[in-house]
């Protein structure tokens, strides 16, 4: 009597066990993994080819990536024992600015020519694309020679250069008087707007040059050590067409200490 009621038990237990074998047996379906590429994509390490020889300031090349106006070292008045404050507002504000904006909308059509120097492009103007070449010699060639102008004067400048600028000035020209009227002379001589210029030429001497326009005298691969830009917007308001004048007073705030240390940079580049 006690199997009787026992064996449907049995039965119910042994039943359970089969179904639940023969689902274990079943192939079950595993979910995929998506694949992922292990080959490591190759990271640029190397900087834009581009020249690395500091020209307007000494520790660094002026940036294209976007070219940016720097502020002027001094007060608007702080030259007037040469250049008085509003034409000092206007030259760098409005001048050296429309410079800057006119080469940045220039590159901004070739953006990978941001990665360049500006000196670089002024040293290879025969690399940018003909239809901005132009524009990118007389804005890139404004902006660097206007930022190299703003540091070689100062308001405690003036006076007769001093330490090794002095020494070698006096081999190349004879004398501090004589250096100084044949860079007067220059700078009158220079017909229309444009610079005077003292540079290391590439043979590594000190030479007076002129250039026309904004052309920056690294186009020819002289170093520029000083320069005075005798546009008539740099002396007009005080000075009129009085160009010699100009010339004369803008000793008084020539900074020897600025142009002592880009000599001897250039001495480090020639």
């Amino acid at each position: 009597m006690k199997s009787f009621f026992l064996r449907p038990i049995i039965w119910f237990f042994t039943g359970i066990l089969l179904v639940s074998t023969l689902f274990a047996c079943q192939p079950q379906q595993v979910a995929e993994t998506p694949t992922t590429n292990t080959t490591a994509t190759p990271i640029q390490t190397t900087a834009p080819v581009t020249d690395t020889r500091p020209i307007a300031f000494l520790d660094r090349q002026l940036s294209a990536n976007p070219a940016q106006l720097p502020p002027l070292p001094y007060p608007y008045n702080a030259l007037e024992k040469a250049i008085d404050a509003e034409t000092m507002k206007l030259h760098h504000d409005r001048h050296h600015a429309t410079y800057v904006e006119n080469l940045n909308n220039a590159l901004n059509q070739y953006p990978q020519l941001q990665d360049r120097s500006v000196e670089a492009l002024l040293r290879d103007l025969n690399s940018v694309p003909e239809d901005i070449r132009t524009t990118v010699r007389n804005n890139g060639g404004g902006h660097l020679n206007h930022t190299i102008f703003w540091q070689i004067m100062s308001p405690q400048g003036g006076g007769e250069p001093t330490g090794e600028i002095a020494q070698e000035i006096n081999q190349s020209f004879g004398s501090f008087e004589e250096f100084r009227k044949q860079f007067n002379e220059a700078g009158g001589d220079r017909f229309g707007s444009g610079w005077v210029w003292l540079v290391r030429n590439p043979q590594g001497q000190l030479q007076i040059t002129s250039t026309p326009n904004q052309d920056s005298p690294i186009t020819e691969g002289s170093y520029p050590i000083m320069g005075n830009d005798v546009w008539e917007h740099a002396y007009y308001l005080r000075y009129q067409n009085r160009r010699a004048e100009y010339l004369n007073n803008w000793w008084n705030v020539v900074n020897w200490q600025e142009i002592n240390r880009r000599a001897q940079a250039s001495r480090q580049q020639s």
